[in-house]
C-alpha cells in the first residue's frame, strides 16, 4: 500500500520560499523548504482484503469511508471530551462522551444532553458559571458544584446569552431582552425593539371633513381628551415606577433588525436596521417534476444579481436608562462618499459611445455580518461595516459622548473585499485595544491596534491565518496557518503584545478546528491528511508533547483499498511570479519512460474560492477516490489550485476580478503544458471535469482554448453569471447594471460557438444554487450553433449536492465513458 504523500517542490521554489513569521515584516528571515517533503500516511489497522474498486463502491453511501466526529468540545472539568457522530445509515446524528486515558466513548443519553450542550457557553467574570442554551432554553452550571440550573422552559427560543458587569445574565428572546438574577430566577425585561412607528393616543386630522368632525362634535372631543389622559397617565406611571416594563423603542415603520447587541453594563444597544426587501421576484421560480404529491410543484428561489437592489443599514445607539435614540451617520468613515466605480463605469460608458462624469454621492453602507463588539465592562464598543459596492471595509469605534462612528481601520480593495478573514474584537481584559484580520499586505493577518492609536502587526509573511480566538486566560491568539507550505495548516498562537509565534502542531497534514481545555494545559483539534478523513487528537500545551488521536472512525472497508497518495507540485506559471500548486496522482507503477504516453484528466474544484491541493482530506472525498479509480484505468490525473482559490493571498484570489474564467483557464494550459513536459502524459488525450465553478471553467476551457482537452464533463455549471447570486457574484464582476462587460467578458454563453471537443453537461433540475435554467438557455446556444459532440443528463429529484447514491453513480459512470470513448 502506498504510504507516502510527496509534497514535491521546484529548485526555483525553494530559492524564493516562504518568510518566516515575525513581528515586523521587515525583519523577517527566511526558511527554506526542502525539495521533497514526505508525509507519512497514518497509522491504520491491518487492511481487510478487498475486491476491485468499482465507481459504484466510491458513489455509495459515503458511512463506507467514515463517520467522522464533529461539533466536538471539552467537558467542563477538562475530564473529556463531547462529540457529535452521524448515526450509520441516518441523517441523525448521536452525541457522545470521550473520557481522557484510555476508556472507549459512550453514547449521551437523550434525558442527560441538557447537562452537557455548553460549547458555547459564556461564563461569568469569575469564570465560575457557565451559561448556555439547549433546544432554544436557559441552562446556567455551577463549575464548582458541578450542577446545572434550567432558567427557562418554554417554546419561545432564546439566544446571544451574556453575562452583564453586576452579574445578572442576560439573553434575547425574539426583539425582546431580559436579565435574569441566576440566584433568584427574577426576570427583569431591558428593552423591548418595536419595528413600528410609536403609537398616538391622539393624532391630527388627516384631512378637511376630519378637522370639521373634531371641531363640530362634543362627543368626539370628550373621547380624544380621555385617550389622551389614559396615555398620559401611563407614561407617568411607566416613568415613576421601576418594578414596570420599559417602554419600548419604535424603530418605524417598514424596518427589519439586521442585529442587535447589548452592552456587558446593561445600560446601551448597539442595533442595525434596514429596510426589508423580499428575497426574490415573482418570477423567480423553479419547476420541481417529482413531488410528493405528484404534481408539478413551483419552488420559489432566490433573485438574480441582475435583479440586485442597493442595501443599506442604519446603526442606531440605544441609551436603556433615558429612552434616547441616536442614529449614526457615515460621513466620519473615509471614503464614504468616494465614486470607486468610476473607472469601471467610465469603461463600460465608453464601450456604449457615451461619456461618464463621476460625482461623489454617499455609497450604500452594511453592517458586516451582524459584527458588533463590545470591551468586558461596557465602556467602549466597535462595529465592522462593508461597502454595498463591495470595495472598502471599516473598522470604527463608537464615540458615545459625541454620537459618532470613529474609523479605526480601513480596509480598501480595488477588486472585493474578501469575505473570510474578518475576524475581530476587543484584546481580553482592554477597553482600549483591539485586534482583528486584515489583507492588507497581502495576506490574511492579525494584527492589534490601540483605539486612535498605532497598529501592530503580529503575524507576517506568505501564508494566512485562520480560525483565530483571543483567550482570556493566556492572553494569547491561537490560530491554524499554512505557513510552513501553502497546503499544510498547523495549529500556532501568538501573544496579544507581539512577539515569536509558536507552533504547537507539527503533523503535516490540515489541522481544521480546535478547542482549548478549561485550564488551559491542552488543546483539542480535529486533525485530517491526504489518506485520513477528520478524527480528534489533543496536544499538551507548555511542552515538546506529541499529538494524542482520540478518535478513529475510518472503515477498515475503506482502509483496505490501495488509494493513490497523490504529490503536491508547485508547477510554474507562465503569466504571475506565484506557482501553481497541483495534486497529482500517478497510476500504480507508473513508468515514465515507457514508449505508449498516458491519458489524463484535469479535475477542477469547485467554488472558486476553495483550496484542494493540500495536505489534507479532501471536501471532494468521492472525486480523490474516482482519480485513484481513473489511476487504476491508466489515467494520470491532475487537480489544481487555479488563481482564484483560496490560501494564496490576496493577489492570488483577487487575478479573477472582472474576468473570471481567463486566469484559470491559463492556468489550466500552463498545467496541461507542464504536464507534457515534465510527466509521460500524452497532451493530445487530455479530459478535464469539475461541478459549479468547475463546471463553469470547463465551459470555459472547451469554449476558448479548444483541442486544450479532448472532452469535459461540466457539472451543475454555471453558464451566465447574470442569473447567478448578488453576495458571490457582485464581488467578482460587479452588477450588470454597472460592468456588463465583465459579465460578458466571463460567462459561457457568449463563447458557446467555440466548441470543438466532446462535451457532456450533467444538470440537477431542482438546485437552487445554480440552476437549472442556466444549463438550459446553453444548450439552447449549441443547438442554434449546430454543434454535434455534445450531450446532456439531467438529475430530476437532485439539488445543487446530490443526494442519492444512484444519481451520484449515475454522473460518474457518464464521466468514465466520455473519458474511456475520447482519451483511450
Amino acid at each position: 500500500m502506498k504510504t507516502k504523500f510527496a509534497v514535491s517542490l521546484l529548485a526555483a521554489f525553494v530559492a524564493a520560499s516562504c518568510a518566516a513569521t515575525q513581528p515586523d515584516a521587515s525583519s523577517a528571515s527566511t526558511q527554506q523548504a526542502p525539495t521533497t517533503l514526505e508525509l507519512q500516511a497514518p497509522a491504520v489497522q491491518a487492511q481487510a482484503e478487498q475486491g476491485e474498486l468499482t465507481i459504484k463502491q466510491i458513489m455509495a453511501d459515503q458511512d463506507w469511508v467514515a463517520r467522522s466526529p464533529s461539533s466536538a468540545y471539552w467537558m467542563a472539568d477538562g475530564s473529556g471530551v463531547l462529540y457529535q457522530q452521524k448515526r450509520e445509515g441516518s441523517v441523525v446524528s448521536d452525541w457522545y462522551h470521550l473520557p481522557l486515558g484510555g476508556e472507549e466513548a459512550h453514547k449521551v443519553p437523550l434525558e442527560k444532553l441538557h447537562n452537557y450542550a455548553y460549547n458555547d457557553g459564556v461564563y461569568n467574570n469569575e469564570r465560575t458559571l457557565l451559561a448556555y442554551t439547549f433546544e432554544g432554553n436557559v441552562f446556567v452550571r455551577d463549575l464548582a458544584q458541578g450542577e446545572t440550573r434550567q432558567l427557562t422552559r418554554d417554546e419561545a427560543r432564546q439566544s446571544q446569552l451574556m453575562f452583564l458587569t453586576d452579574g445578572r445574565l442576560a439573553y434575547r428572546e425574539g426583539n425582546d431582552f431580559y436579565a435574569v438574577h441566576v440566584q433568584t430566577g427574577l426576570t427583569e425585561q431591558l428593552v423591548t425593539l418595536a419595528t413600528r412607528s410609536e403609537p398616538e393616543a391622539v393624532s391630527e386630522p388627516k384631512d378637511f371633513i376630519a378637522q370639521e368632525q373634531v371641531d363640530l362634535i362634543k362627543f368626539v372631543q370628550k373621547e380624544r381628551r380621555d385617550r389622551q389622559d389614559r396615555a398620559d397617565q401611563r407614561e407617568q406611571l411607566a416613568g415613576a415606577n421601576s418594578s414596570l416594563a420599559p417602554q419600548p423603542f419604535y424603530l418605524g415603520e417598514n424596518k427589519q433588525i439586521v442585529a442587535a447587541s447589548l452592552s456587558p453594563a446593561g445600560d446601551k444597544m448597539i442595533v442595525a436596521i434596514t429596510t426589508p426587501q423580499s428575497w426574490r421576484d415573482d418570477g423567480d421560480i423553479m419547476p420541481n417534476y417529482v413531488a410528493e404529491d405528484g404534481r408539478l410543484k413551483a419552488e420559489s428561489v432566490r433573485r438574480r444579481v441582475a435583479d440586485a437592489k442597493p442595501v443599506e443599514h442604519q446603526v442606531l445607539m440605544l441609551d436603556l436608562t433615558n429612552g434616547e435614540q441616536t442614529q449614526f451617520t457615515y460621513n466620519t468613515l473615509p471614503g464614504w462618499n468616494e465614486d470607486v466605480l468610476a473607472e469601471v463605469k467610465a469603461e463600460n460608458h465608453a464601450a456604449e459611445g457615451k461619456t461618464y462624469e463621476s460625482k461623489q454621492e454617499p455609497r450604500p453602507i452594511t453592517l458586516m455580518g451582524g459584527a458588533i463588539r463590545w470591551s468586558e465592562q461596557g465602556e467602549n464598543a466597535v462595529v465592522m461595516l462593508e461597502a454595498w459596492d463591495n470595495k472598502d471595509r471599516w473598522i470604527a469605534s463608537v464615540d458615545f459622548a459625541g454620537k459618532q462612528l470613529v474609523n479605526q481601520h480601513r480596509l480598501h480593495d480595488e477588486a472585493w473585499i474578501n469575505y473570510t478573514h474578518n475576524e475581530f474584537g476587543f484584546v481580553p481584559g482592554s477597553a482600549d485595544t483591539i485586534w482583528f484580520q486584515s489583507e492588507e499586505d497581502g495576506y490574511a493577518h492579525l494584527y492589534t491596534k490601540q483605539l486612535d492609536g498605532e497598529q501592530n502587526q503580529l503575524t507576517s509573511g506568505k501564508f494566512v491565518t485562520e480560525n483565530p480566538f483571543a483567550d482570556p486566560v493566556t492572553q494569547s491568539l491561537y490560530f491554524t496557518a499554512n505557513k510552513e507550505h501553502p497546503g499544510i495548516y498547523e495549529l500556532y498562537r501568538v501573544d496579544l503584545t507581539g512577539g515569536e509565534v509558536e507552533a504547537l502542531t507539527d503533523l503535516d497534514g490540515i489541522v481544521e478546528s480546535f478547542s482549548l481545555s478549561p485550564n488551559r494545559d491542552n488543546v483539542l483539534f480535529s486533525y485530517s491528511s491526504a489518506l485520513q478523513p477528520s478524527e480528534l487528537y489533543s496536544v499538551a500545551l507548555g511542552g515538546a508533547a506529541e499529538a494524542e488521536r482520540l478518535t478513529t472512525t475510518v472503515t477498515e472497508q475503506f482502509q483496505g483499498f490501495d488509494w493513490t497518495v497523490p504529490e503536491i507540485v508547485p508547477v510554474p506559471s507562465s503569466h504571475v511570479d506565484e506557482p501553481i500548486y497541483t495534486r497529482v496522482y500517478y497510476p500504480e507503477g507508473y513508468d515514465a519512460e515507457r514508449a505508449e504516453q498516458y491519458p489524463a484528466v484535469v479535475f477542477i474544484h469547485g467554488a472558486g474560492y476553495l483550496q484542494n491541493a493540500h495536505a489534507g482530506w479532501s471536501g471532494y472525498q468521492r472525486e480523490f477516490m474516482f482519480h485513484t479509480y481513473l489511476n487504476q484505468q491508466g489515467y494520470v490525473v491532475f487537480d489544481l489550485d487555479y488563481r482564484g482559490s483560496k490560501g494564496y493571498g490576496r493577489d492570488w484570489r483577487t487575478a479573477i476580478y472582472r474576468q473570471m474564467g481567463t486566469p484559470e483557464v491559463e492556468d489550466l494550459v500552463d498545467v496541461v503544458k507542464w504536464a507534457g513536459e515534465n510527466t509521460n502524459v500524452d497532451t493530445e488525450r487530455m479530459g478535464t471535469y469539475g461541478g459549479s465553478y468547475g463546471g463553469f471553467l470547463t465551459f470555459m476551457a472547451l469554449f476558448n482554448e479548444p483541442g486544450l482537452f479532448k472532452a469535459g464533463a461540466a457539472l451543475r455549471p454555471v453558464s451566465d453569471w447574470a442569473h447567478y447570486n448578488t453576495g458571490y457574484t457582485s464581488n467578482i464582476l460587479n452588477l450588470p447594471s454597472n460592468d456588463p462587460i465583465a459579465y460578458r467578458r466571463s460567462s459561457p454563453i457568449y463563447f458557446t460557438e467555440g466548441l470543438e471537443d466532446a462535451l457532456l453537461i450533467n444538470s440537477p433540475m431542482v438546485d437552487d444554487n445554480v440552476f437549472f435554467q442556466d444549463s438550459v438557455r446553453l444548450v439552447q446556444r449549441l443547438i442554434e450553433h449546430e454543434k454535434e459532440d455534445f450531450e446532456t443528463a439531467i438529475f430530476p429529484v437532485e439539488p445543487h449536492g446530490f443526494r442519492q447514491p444512484s444519481s451520484w453513480l449515475d454522473e460518474y459512470r457518464r464521466i468514465f465513458k466520455l473519458f474511456e470513448e475520447n482519451l483511450k
